[in-house]
This record gives C-alpha cells, sequence and structure tokens, in this order.
C-alpha cells in the first residue's frame, strides 16, 4: 500500500436497513410544512390580487359603475317618495318616503353585487386569462371568494352612497344595525355567488343581461320594495312567499324601521340557505371546469 491510498478516507458500506432510520427521514421532514405554507402564501396573494383587481377595475370606471345607480336610486325617491309618496298614506305606521328606502338601497346592493362578478367573470373567460388561474396552483375556493370579494365591495359601496343620498329625502336611522349591516353583507355575498354562477354558464354578453333584467329586477320590484305585502289579496301574499328578494328587502327594513312582514329569523334562514346552495354549485362548476374548460 502506498501512502496515496493511506490518505484517503475509509468509506463504509451502507447497509440498506439505515436508509430507512429516523435519522435519514428527518432531513425530508420541513420539505412538507414548508409546501405547505408556501401555498397558503400562493393563495393569499392570489386572493390580494383578485380583489384588488377587481376593485380597481369598478372605481378606473366610477361613473359607469357607481354614478348610475345613484342617479338611479335618487329618481326613485323623488318620483315614488316626494311626487307620488305625498299623495299616499302612511304605509305600515311611516311616512311612504321611509317605508320604500329600505328596499332601494336593498336594490341597489342586489343588482350591483350580480353584475360586478357576471360581468367580470365572463371577461375573464372572453380574454382567456382565466386559464392562468387554473393552471396555476390556487385553489377554486380562493377564485370564487376573490370574485364574491369584489362583488360584495361593489354592491356594499353602492348601496353605501345610495344611503347618504337617502338622507336629503328622509331622516330614518337604523333601529338595529347590526341587524342592518349584516342582512347587507349576506345578501352581497348571497347575489354575487349568483353572478358567479351566470358568469359560468354564459357564452355571450346577452346570456349576462338576461337574468338582471328579466328576474332580478322584476323579483325585486315584486318584493316589496315599494308596498307591504299585507296589502295583497291572501293568494298573493302567499305567491309572494316564495320571492326570495320579499325575505332580503324586510330583513333590511327590520334593521332600519323595525318592522317587517316576514319573521327576522326567518330571512336569516332564508338568505343563509341560498348563500349555501349557491356557494356549493359555484365550487362543483369551478371543480368540473363546467363553461371554462374546453
Amino acid at each position: 500500500m502506498n501512502a496515496s491510498d493511506e490518505s484517503r478516507p475509509v468509506v463504509k458500506p451502507i447497509d440498506s436497513g439505515e436508509l430507512n432510520t429516523p435519522s435519514t427521514q428527518s432531513a425530508d421532514l420541513p420539505s412538507s410544512p414548508r409546501a405547505a405554507l408556501d401555498l397558503v402564501a400562493i393563495n393569499r396573494i392570489a386572493f390580494q390580487t383578485i380583489v384588488r383587481k377587481e376593485i380597481r377595475r369598478f372605481a378606473r370606471i366610477w361613473v359607469q359603475t357607481i354614478v348610475p345607480p345613484s342617479i338611479n336610486a335618487i329618481l326613485y325617491m323623488l318620483i315614488f317618495g316626494s311626487l307620488i309618496g305625498s299623495r299616499i298614506s302612511d304605509m305600515g305606521g311611516f311616512r311612504y318616503i321611509d317605508f320604500i328606502v329600505p328596499g332601494i338601497i336593498m336594490m341597489a346592493v342586489i343588482i350591483n353585487s350580480y353584475s360586478n362578478v357576471v360581468s367580470s367573470f365572463f371577461a375573464s373567460k372572453m380574454q382567456n386569462y382565466i386559464e392562468e388561474l387554473l393552471v396555476s396552483p390556487v385553489s377554486n375556493i380562493t377564485i370564487v371568494f376573490g370574485y364574491l370579494a369584489g362583488g360584495m365591495a361593489r354592491g356594499l359601496l353602492v348601496g353605501s352612497l345610495v344611503a347618504v343620498v337617502s338622507l336629503f329625502f328622509s331622516d330614518i336611522r337604523p333601529v338595529h344595525p347590526f341587524i342592518t349591516l349584516t342582512v347587507a353583507v349576506l345578501t352581497s355575498m348571497m347575489f354575487s355567488l349568483g353572478g358567479l354562477i351566470n358568469a359560468v354558464f354564459a357564452k355571450s354578453f346577452d346570456d349576462i343581461s338576461i337574468v338582471p333584467n328579466f328576474i332580478l329586477t322584476p323579483l325585486t320590484y315584486l318584493g316589496g320594495v315599494f308596498y307591504s305585502i299585507s296589502m295583497l289579496p291572501p293568494f298573493w301574499q302567499t305567491v309572494s312567499l316564495f320571492n326570495p328578494m320579499l325575505y332580503m328587502i324586510n330583513g333590511f327594513r327590520y334593521g332600519i324601521l323595525g318592522t317587517s312582514d316576514i319573521p327576522i329569523w326567518t330571512s336569516f334562514l332564508v338568505i343563509v340557505i341560498f348563500i349555501a346552495s349557491l356557494g356549493t354549485i359555484a365550487m362543483m362548476l369551478l371543480n368540473r371546469g363546467t363553461g371554462i374548460k374546453h
């Protein structure tokens, strides 16, 4: 044996059983928690990005998204509240303008929450950038909540502006502020989910306008915005109970005026059931790639 052989390190053969010892496995343990943390961070950033994009989207074109609903509310209050309302007796013990204000605010929340999500998500389909989210490590629930938050932001913002405008026509104050805010938030959440489902199935811009124009608006008008269902014949009172708008408008009216045609807990129950149902449907559609994957 020469000197060079003596300087070489002695390599001990590794038994195959030693490969599964705890010491060798410990090196792999940190990778799993680290990967989970990275995935959480990715979804958090994705959620924040979607929300910022949605808010900037409707804020950039505020002349189209925020101003028109406020003007419509002024017209409703001016025509129905001041001009026609002055010739109508009290409704449920309140001035007519005071009675219709909660319904007009809720109508703005419903229409704008729905419209924001349906138009934005449909645009992402048509411009194909929704595919970038689908192939990324972003979960579908993050996508749903991102668009949901954007729709709620617009709906609640417009509803707040309409509420401020109503102060020029009515001096009402919420009797139950917590109920008022909770009903508004849950309602905007529900119709944001509805807008997402509509956008998934829509194949053209005509498809995203059918539901707001031919379903939401008529149901809102027939949901007790301008009248109490106690004025209707018994048969039509029963028919009105199948209109989901009735429960949201009356729940919001109870929060502001302290009166409602529907028990407040019934309103909450109906809203929560619709949110759970629409949320489940939205997740199923995204998981299956309905209307998105080709």
